[in-house]
Protein backbone atom coordinates (compact mmCIF):
# COMPACT_ATOMS: atom_id res chain seq x y z
CA UNK A 1 0.00 0.00 0.00
CA UNK A 2 1.24 3.47 -0.82
CA UNK A 3 0.84 5.87 2.09
CA UNK A 4 -0.36 9.37 1.19
CA UNK A 5 -1.64 12.34 3.14
CA UNK A 6 -5.13 10.94 2.57
CA UNK A 7 -4.31 7.61 4.25
CA UNK A 8 -5.77 7.14 7.70
CA UNK A 9 -3.58 7.28 10.78
CA UNK A 10 -4.14 3.56 11.33
CA UNK A 11 -3.15 2.74 7.73
CA UNK A 12 0.01 4.77 8.24
CA UNK A 13 0.90 3.01 11.50
CA UNK A 14 0.16 -0.41 10.02
CA UNK A 15 2.36 0.25 6.99
CA UNK A 16 5.08 2.22 8.82
CA UNK A 17 5.05 1.30 12.54
CA UNK A 18 7.94 3.69 13.20
CA UNK A 19 5.59 6.57 12.35
CA UNK A 20 3.86 6.21 15.74
CA UNK A 21 6.84 7.78 17.49
CA UNK A 22 7.00 10.57 14.93
CA UNK A 23 3.32 11.37 15.42
CA UNK A 24 3.77 11.38 19.19
CA UNK A 25 6.67 13.82 18.83
CA UNK A 26 4.22 16.15 17.08
CA UNK A 27 1.80 15.90 20.03
CA UNK A 28 -0.54 13.26 18.65
CA UNK A 29 -0.85 11.02 21.68
CA UNK A 30 -4.13 9.29 20.90
CA UNK A 31 -2.92 6.98 18.16
CA UNK A 32 -5.09 4.06 19.23
CA UNK A 33 -8.32 5.99 19.62
CA UNK A 34 -11.36 5.42 17.43
CA UNK A 35 -10.77 8.62 15.48
CA UNK A 36 -7.42 7.30 14.24
CA UNK A 37 -9.27 4.65 12.25
CA UNK A 38 -10.99 7.26 10.07
CA UNK A 39 -8.89 10.42 10.38
CA UNK A 40 -6.42 11.00 7.58
CA UNK A 41 -2.88 12.27 8.04
CA UNK A 42 -3.99 15.51 6.36
CA UNK A 43 -6.96 15.93 8.74
CA UNK A 44 -4.85 15.11 11.79
CA UNK A 45 -2.32 17.79 10.88
CA UNK A 46 -5.10 20.34 10.53
CA UNK A 47 -6.85 19.38 13.79
CA UNK A 48 -3.59 19.44 15.75
CA UNK A 49 -2.36 22.68 14.17
CA UNK A 50 0.71 21.05 12.65
CA UNK A 51 2.12 22.40 9.37
CA UNK A 52 1.25 19.75 6.79
CA UNK A 53 4.56 20.02 4.94
CA UNK A 54 6.54 19.59 8.17
CA UNK A 55 4.58 16.50 9.21
CA UNK A 56 4.75 14.99 5.73
CA UNK A 57 8.53 15.49 5.60
CA UNK A 58 9.01 13.84 8.99
CA UNK A 59 6.88 10.87 7.88
CA UNK A 60 8.47 10.61 4.44
CA UNK A 61 5.21 11.32 2.62
CA UNK A 62 5.11 13.40 -0.54
CA UNK A 63 2.99 16.55 -0.37
CA UNK A 64 0.55 16.51 -3.26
Amino acid sequence: MSITLDSTIMELIKEKPESAGILQNFGMGCLGCAIAHNETVREAAMVHGIPLEELAAALGIAVE
